[in-house]
This record gives C-alpha cells, structure tokens and sequence, in this order.
C-alpha cells in the first residue's frame, strides 16, 4: 500500500500549460547566457554531482568541496545571479502559502542518468518556509520519505508542468531524483529535465 503524503506536502500535477512550459524554459535559455550552468561539487570528496547548476534570484546555492553555502554571485563569473522572473514570483505567491518572497530558485539540469539521492534541505535559516519546485522537460522518478532517512518512502513521476510544495511538516522530509526517463519531453534543448527549486533562505 502507498505510504500517505506527509502534512503540508502538496502534488499539484499540470499545474503549468504548455505555453507556461514554453516561456520558463526561454527564459531558462536567456538566464544561462550570463549565468551559465556549471557542475556542483559533493562536500569533502569532491565527487562532481550528476546534475548542473545555475540560479535566479538576490542568492544562489552553490555545492563546492568546501561545503554547500547560498552566496550572491556566480561562481564561475564572479557577477550577480540574474532576477527572479516575474512569473516565478506569481506562482511563489499562487501555491507557497508564505508571505516572503522566494530568495533563491535553484536551476537543476538532470541529463540522461542524472539522479538526486535522498535529502533534506537545510541550507536555509527559514527553516519553516515551504520550498516550492517546478518540473519541466523529462518526466523523473521521485521519491518521498519521512522525517528520517529510513522512514518509508513513495515514488511517483513528475511531468513537465508538475509543482511539488514541501510545506509544514514535510518541509523536513527526506526526497530525491531517482531516474530521469529521457525522450519523454521535446521541451528541454538538448533533452532531459529542468528543475526550478525556490526557497526562502534568510
């Protein structure tokens, strides 16, 4: 039997239309003209991760051998993370039930094998701000746990247009990427998925 969403956690599938899917994805491919993707580091080993990276927003998350850490430029170009768009800021204010804006949106690249293993995200002081992701491109495999790493977990797809809303208790549950199954989307130039992850980190 499937396990139960946790509280606060919220699937909200086709969210985007395909014209929504369409203008984030442009505006993805003007964001990393000046902000270009680059490839995080796993903490103390320095295993490069399977995904890349770029950011919106006043803050950006950087995963460096030194540590995970949210700074205000890029690390390759030394320059200030591109704005917020407007209609990420929208839909913050439509599905986040928060009164702050998001500081910070992730931009994750999953390729043809890329995978996120289980996690929670803890980088940010507002630890009770709700982190609000967007799926487009490939469908993905995620997984859902609970409040420790070996608590019971649910996996279910995401398609392009999908919102997922960690919020409340499930704010502090464990989740990942599994597999990205690749050719399920044109949206993507290059192929795979586009995850637009924002948080409210200070």
């Amino acid at each position: 039997m499937a396990q139960p969403f946790p509280v606060g956690f919220r699937y909200l599938p086709g969210y985007l239309n395909r014209e929504q899917h369409q203008s984030l994805i442009e505006t993805v491919k003007r964001v990393v003209i000046t902000a270009p993707f680059f490839r995080g580091k796993m903490p103390r080993t320095g295993t490069p991760l399977s995904t890349l990276g770029s950011n919106f927003g006043p803050l950006g998350w950087v995963a460096a051998k030194s540590g995970y850490r949210y700074c205000e430029t890029h690390p390759g170009t030394d320059k200030p993370w591109p704005a917020m768009p407007p209609e990420l800021l929208e839909l913050w204010e439509d599905v986040a039930e928060w009164s702050d804006d998001p500081q910070a949106c992730l931009i994750n690249w999953y390729r043809e094998g890329a995978k996120l293993g289980l996690h929670v995200d803890a980088d940010e002081d507002a630890k009770d701000a709700p982190v609000v992701s967007i799926s487009l491109g490939d469908q993905a495999l995620y997984r859902l746990g609970g409040l420790n790493r070996k608590d019971p977990t649910r996996s279910f797809k995401l398609s392009s247009g999908d919102v997922v809303v960690l919020g409340g208790a499930s704010r502090r549950c464990f989740h990942g990427i599994d597999r990205i199954y690749s050719g399920t989307s044109t949206l993507v130039p290059k192929g795979g998925r586009i995850n637009l992850t924002m948080r409210v980190v200070r």
